[in-house]
């Protein structure tokens, strides 16, 4: 019968993953073999064990919108020991992700604008049982509430967006129309529904929310009830923007109004008023 994991082994495994993902993240070399065998000398677990905990990390991640290494297929059936050590080592390290946040957000779409693509669909996404799995950890976790309260991350996400509206614009030769893009929610403050004053190129409003995280497609996000109702009175021009694995490659997707359409909304904050 083979052993449960303990809290020290997975600690050890979690810490070897990261130093790989730090790796990944920055598009450096590394070598997971070696990473494996080192670890076989010190948890003695075979290779093929320590391997599958590393796509048990990798499941664990995907449910904490936390970037993940590609090269280890995220695996389910994971203890809830290695999902608390998970926690443990992001809590230790909360700022891991900062300066590489910083750093993506002034050089990417430096030559080109942003492709910004259609929202994910029954066709693509995973099996069933995995996204319940995934988002039920993300609901527990409240990752979507950690990556609304990381301002480097979702300003890092608005201002990538910002410059490749004005670079679209320059491309499609509205030089006078880039001039005029506005970064609101910085310049002018919260409140407007919208982060981003853009324009199409017959000079029609683009005003588009930005939302950010360097998990998956699929991973949850947090809209306020007046980013909702500005979708719904103005969705002719309103485009929800999600930015995906921007830490490492970032993509992103549009939806437009109604979001009812495109996902399922929850209310997660309610109006306390005493008796």
């Amino acid at each position: 019968m083979v052993e449960p994991w303990s809290d020290t082994e997975n600690d050890l495994v979690v810490a070897d993953y990261f130093a790989m993902l730090k790796e990944d993240v920055a598009g450096n070399s590394y070598n997971k073999a070696e990473h494996n065998r080192l670890l076989q000398q010190r948890i003695d677990r075979t290779k093929g064990s320590i391997e599958f905990k590393h796509q048990n990390v990798s499941a664990v991640l995907c449910g904490f919108n936390e970037p993940w290494i590609s090269g280890y297929k995220p695996a389910l059936n994971f203890q809830s020991s290695l999902v608390d050590a998970v926690w443990r080592w992001l809590n230790s390290n909360r700022d891991w992700l900062h300066p590489r946040t910083v750093v993506d957000a002034s050089r990417v779409a430096e030559e080109k604008p942003l492709w910004i693509g259609p929202p994910p669909t029954h066709r693509n996404e995973p099996p069933p049982s995995n996204l319940e799995a995934m988002s039920a950890l993300a609901r527990k976790y409240d990752a979507a509430e950690r990556d609304a309260k990381n301002r480097a991350l979702g300003e890092a996400g608005e201002e990538l967006v910002l410059n490749s509206e004005r670079l679209r614009l320059e491309h499609e030769g509205r030089l006078d129309l880039a001039q005029k893009v506005r970064w609101t929610a910085k310049e002018d403050g919260d409140g407007y529904g919208y982060d981003i004053l853009s324009f199409e190129a017959n000079g029609e409003d683009r005003l588009l929310e930005v939302k950010t995280t360097n998990g998956w497609e699929y991973s949850p996000f947090h809209i306020s009830r007046n980013e909702l109702s500005v979708a719904n009175e103005r969705k002719e021009h309103w485009h929800l923007i999600r930015l995906w694995d921007f830490s490492k490659s970032p993509k992103a997707f549009s939806i437009r109004p109604p979001l009812e359409n495109h996902a399922q909304l929850t209310a997660t904050n309610f109006l306390a008023k005493l008796f």
